[in-house]
C-alpha cells in the first residue's frame, strides 16, 4: 500500500553561514556559535562607534585670545614704567655730544686736481672723498713712516677702497711704486763682487782655505770665519771656553748645545782648530772652593758640588783622586771628563 501523500507545501531553512562555519570548524553547538557571532558584533560595534559618535570641535578664533594678550602685554609695560619711575636711577644716563652721526662735521668737498699727499691734513683728505676714519689713518701713518714715498703705501690703507683710490690715484703727486732696493752681494776680501761690481760688499765672503787657530785663544771674530759659523754660536763656543777653564780635547765641541744637531758644524771646527800640545786648563780645588765655586763648572753642577761640599764637612779634605771617583751619582764617563779640571792641595 502506498504512504500517504503530505497536501502540505514543503519550507526550505535558511542557514546563517557565520553560525554554519563556527558549528562545522569549530565544534561549537548552535548556541554558542551564536553568542560567539553576537560578542564578535558588538566588539565591532564598539570600535566603529566613536568614529561616528564623534563630536565635532568647535573652530578656533584667534581674535578674542590676541586681544586679551594684548591687554595684558599694556598692562605689564604700564606696571613697569610706574615701577621704575617711583625708583631714581642708580647710573644716571650721561649723555655723550659727540656721539651719533652729527660727531664729525661734514667737510665740503673740493674739485680734484694734483695734490701732495705729505702736505694734506685729515681735512683735506676727507675734502676730496675719504671717510673721517680712513683720512685720520692716512695722517698718522704718514707721521710714523716719515711721510709717503709712493702710491702703493697709500694703496695698501686699511679701509680705502679700490674705487676711490681708484679716483685718487691720478692726481696724487706720488710715484707708482717704491725703488727697489739694492740687494747686497757677497764678494771677496778684496771688495770686488760675484757680478763683477766695484763697490765693497757689505758682507764680506769667508775664506776658502783658512789657517788652523788655537780654540782656546780664538775670540768669535776669528770662529765666524768658518763655513757655517755665524755670531750665535760663535759665542757659544767661546761661553762654553770660559765656563770649562779651556778646552782639553776637541770632542768637548760635541757638548755645545747649539751644535748637536749640527755635525758638519762640529767638524769644520775640528779642522780648523787646534789646542796647544801641554795646554792646561783653568782647575777647581776640590778641597778649598766654595759651593758657588763649583757648581757652576759644566761638569760639575749643583749636585755633585753639594755631595762634595758635604763629603769634606764629615770626613775632612780629599787625600785622593780615588775618593772623589767612589762618590755615588758620579759615572765613569763623567769622572772622565771632569778629571782634567780638578786638583786636589
Amino acid at each position: 500500500m502506498p504512504a500517504p501523500t503530505s497536501t502540505h507545501p514543503r519550507t526550505t531553512v535558511r542557514r546563517n553561514p557565520v553560525l554554519h562555519w563556527l558549528r562545522r570548524y569549530l565544534g561549537y553547538s548552535r548556541s554558542e556559535a551564536r553568542a560567539l557571532a553576537l560578542l564578535l558584533a558588538l566588539m565591532l560595534a564598539v570600535a566603529v562607534a566613536p568614529v561616528f559618535l564623534k563630536p565635532d570641535l568647535p573652530a578656533y578664533l584667534p581674535a578674542a585670545d590676541q586681544q586679551a594678550l594684548n591687554r595684558q602685554v599694556a598692562a605689564l609695560k604700564e606696571h613697569r614704567s610706574s615701577f621704575a619711575s617711583s625708583f631714581p636711577a642708580r647710573y644716571p644716563k650721561r649723555e655723550y655730544p659727540g656721539r651719533g652721526r652729527s660727531r664729525f662735521p661734514a667737510v665740503a668737498r673740493v674739485p680734484l686736481a694734483p695734490f701732495d699727499p705729505n702736505a694734506l691734513t685729515a681735512e683735506g683728505w676727507e675734502a676730496r672723498g675719504l671717510p673721517h676714519f680712513v683720512a685720520a689713518r692716512l695722517v698718522k701713518y704718514r707721521a710714523a713712516a716719515g711721510g709717503f714715498k709712493a702710491k702703493a703705501q697709500i694703496k695698501k690703507m686699511y679701509g680705502l677702497e679700490d674705487s676711490l683710490y681708484q679716483r685718487l690715484a691720478p692726481f696724487m703727486q706720488l710715484p707708482d711704486e717704491l725703488p727697489r732696493r739694492e740687494t747686497p752681494r757677497y764678494g771677496n776680501q778684496s771688495g770686488s763682487t760675484l757680478a763683477g761690481n766695484k763697490e765693497t760688499s757689505a758682507y764680506p765672503r769667508k775664506p776658502r782655505h783658512l789657517q788652523p787657530f788655537d780654540l782656546n785663544l780664538a775670540d768669535t771674530t776669528q770662529l765666524m770665519q768658518i763655513r757655517g759659523i755665524g755670531r750665535g754660536r760663535a759665542k757659544w763656543v767661546v761661553q762654553q771656553r770660559n765656563l770649562l777653564g779651556g778646552y782639553v780635547h776637541k770632542d768637548q765641541l760635541d757638548d755645545i748645545f747649539v751644535l748637536r744637531d749640527a755635525p758638519d758644524l762640529r767638524d769644520s771646527l775640528k779642522k780648523y782648530t787646534f789646542i796647544a800640545p801641554g795646554f792646561v786648563p783653568q782647575q777647581v780645588a776640590i778641597n778649598t772652593a766654595t759651593f758657588d765655586e763649583m757648581y757652576g763648572h759644566p761638569y760639575i753642577r749643583k749636585s755633585l758640588a753639594r755631595l762634595i761640599v758635604a763629603y769634606r764637612q764629615q770626613h775632612g779634605p780629599f787625600k785622593s783622586a780615588d775618593e772623589l771617583q767612589a762618590m755615588p751619582r758620579l759615572k765613569p764617563e763623567e769622572w772622565e771628563k771632569m778629571r782634567p779640571y780638578l786638583r786636589l792641595e
